[in-house]
């Protein structure tokens, strides 16, 4: 598989859906504000959505998103994402092995891991070339729209697993990620992943528009 070389720059601004926080608006209409502020890559996160809802908000968001350029990612579910055609799965330390989901993905699908710490960053550096196209690394932040989150890193954290990084494999930061603490996370030179900053904002493309000139200053 040859490397990416948008990957960085599509992870600037990365929009990870949640249906419970969306200021009265659907997560579809969330998205394209979104999109119109500035938003690079978007993640569909719903980890209480049954196979068929998600595929169907999937379908939606694909569609949405067509002629964008801006690459959907399906959360956990590589099954979905496939189905769907997303253009990436997003797995966690307890999903499907990202060696397996490589396998079984092919080589065009976008593959982002989550990590928390250094040796999981370095663990995911040894993998062989092309498993993984990016790392999650967080959460930096307390963050309230993950129950199963792990104790916040801090940006410090963060900058260890970019050291730990090495530039072997670029890196999106998230957890409490918020309009006023941005600009510690762009200094690192992560991205950044939000849920409530925008989902939850009242003008989404506002939101998205300060958070884009935020990660690009």
């Amino acid at each position: 598989m040859s490397a990416r070389t948008d990957i960085p720059e599509l992870l600037r601004v990365y929009l990870v859906t949640d249906r419970r926080n969306h200021g009265g608006r659907s997560v579809a209409d969330t998205v394209a504000a979104a999109v119109e502020g500035g938003a690079t890559i978007v993640q569909l996160r719903d980890p209480d959505a049954t196979g068929l809802d998600l595929f169907r908000l999937g379908e939606e968001l694909r569609d949405l998103l067509a002629g964008t350029g801006v690459p959907l990612v399906i959360d956990d579910r590589l099954d979905v994402a496939l189905a769907v055609g997303a253009d990436g799965v997003h797995l966690g330390q307890t999903d499907l092995p990202v060696v397996q989901a490589r396998a079984v993905a092919g080589a065009d699908l976008m593959i982002g891991l989550s990590t928390t710490n250094p040796a999981q960053v370095h663990q995911a550096i040894s993998l062989p070339k092309g498993t993984v196209d990016y790392l999650g690394v967080g959460p930096i932040w307390a963050t309230t729209t993950k129950a199963d989150a792990k104790p916040p890193i801090g940006v410090e954290g963060l900058a260890a697993s970019m050291a730990a990084a090495g530039g072997a494999l670029p890196c999106v930061a998230i957890g409490g990620i918020t309009l006023d603490n941005a600009h510690e996370v762009a200094a690192t030179g992560a991205g950044a992943a939000v849920v409530s900053a925008i989902c939850g904002a009242p003008d989404a493309r506002a939101a998205t528009e300060t958070l884009a000139r935020i990660m690009a200053s």
